[in-house]
């Protein structure tokens, strides 16, 4: 942590922050301790703002969980199914189990963060996503009309269409690799871990509808990195983890994307507006500058005596943060 937070800091004012840890965020107290460790981790003259999360199970506390909101401590709560992605072995078994917590965040106007994946052995990976809006994401927004949901990190046209099918209070993130690979970058040529990440790329025609959602200027669709820091030793090995590590430049990544579709107009919503006005936070006063110009990215980052590969790895991209 303490070798990659300066990286998220050099982007972003500040970042929902994902509670999967090892043990998980699930209270308040666990919370304000993984914020003060982050902010300790932040570099020198730099202003940054972590917001926190809150990892729900089967046996979340209502209670404390409207304690932290209140208090300022947790901006959301995240639902990761059980065994789902990266350290959700403690995720929830069955979302019917969260009622009580639904019901009282929306009574209490917290944001639910969804990994929206079933993990059921029989279904393919590549259909986890659109399987989990018919079984659960439909049920969850008739039982909890006023629960405002955010879809993460959405992978498919189903999820496109989901989303724009609901009211205002659902909406979705878009990471910066889903709107420039497809599965193909991850199995074409042999195996590639770096380009492995959950929920997985998937066909060239749903990264198409991400791409013209991510750039439409809807209000429904934000920047949401999931930028996931593992070391290139535990991607390049047997079974290598998901996750791909996009924090170092992600902005100059989402902005290749938007000129390529003639929507630069449009990036400053997506990436400044649109997330703080749907969480009800005020907009970043500081700003930030980004200039054409090629940059190559690393082809390896190192960090605290190991080394991390980084997204677009050896790639040229055609924008720079001007310091």
């Amino acid at each position: 942590m303490r070798g990659v937070v300066g990286y998220t800091a050099r982007q972003f004012g500040r970042a929902i922050v994902m509670p999967n840890l090892t043990p998980p965020v699930t209270t308040t107290a666990m919370a304000m301790g993984y914020r003060d460790r982050i902010l300790a981790a932040v570099p020198a003259g730099v202003d940054f703002t972590p917001l926190m999360t809150c990892y729900l199970t089967d046996t979340t506390e209502p209670d404390d969980l409207a304690r932290g909101h209140s208090e300022g401590v947790f901006t959301a709560a995240k639902l990761y199914p059980a065994n789902a992605t990266t350290n959700s072995s403690h995720g929830v078994s069955d979302v019917n189990k969260l009622t009580p917590v639904l019901a009282r965040m929306e009574a209490e106007g917290i944001v639910l963060c969804v990994h929206g994946e079933v993990t059921d052995s029989d279904i393919d990976i590549f259909d986890r996503e659109a399987e989990f809006i018919e079984r659960h994401m439909r049920g969850i927004i008739a039982d909890f009309p006023s629960l405002k949901v955010v879809f993460e990190h959405i992978t498919t046209v189903d999820a496109v269409a989901f989303v724009e099918s609901c009211g205002a209070n659902i909406a979705a993130t878009i990471t910066p690799q889903h709107l420039h690979i497809n599965r193909n970058a991850m199995l074409v040529g042999g195996m590639q871990p770096h380009n492995y990440c959950l929920p997985v790329a998937k066909r060239e025609l749903h990264r198409l509808a991400l791409r013209a959602a991510a750039t439409s200027g809807s209000p429904k669709f934000f920047l949401g990195t999931d930028s996931a820091p593992h070391l290139r030793s535990a991607k390049e090995t047997s079974c290598g983890c998901a996750g791909i590590f996009n924090a170092p430049y992600a902005l100059e990544s989402y902005l290749a994307v938007f000129d390529q579709e003639n929507a630069l107009d449009r990036f400053e919503s997506f990436a400044s507006f649109h997330g703080p006005a749907f969480y009800g936070l005020p907009v970043n006063a500081q700003s930030i500058t980004i200039e054409r110009a090629e940059v190559t990215v690393p082809n390896i980052l190192e960090l605290t005596g190991e080394e991390i590969v980084p997204f677009h790895a050896g790639q040229k991209l055609g924008w720079r943060i001007v310091d």
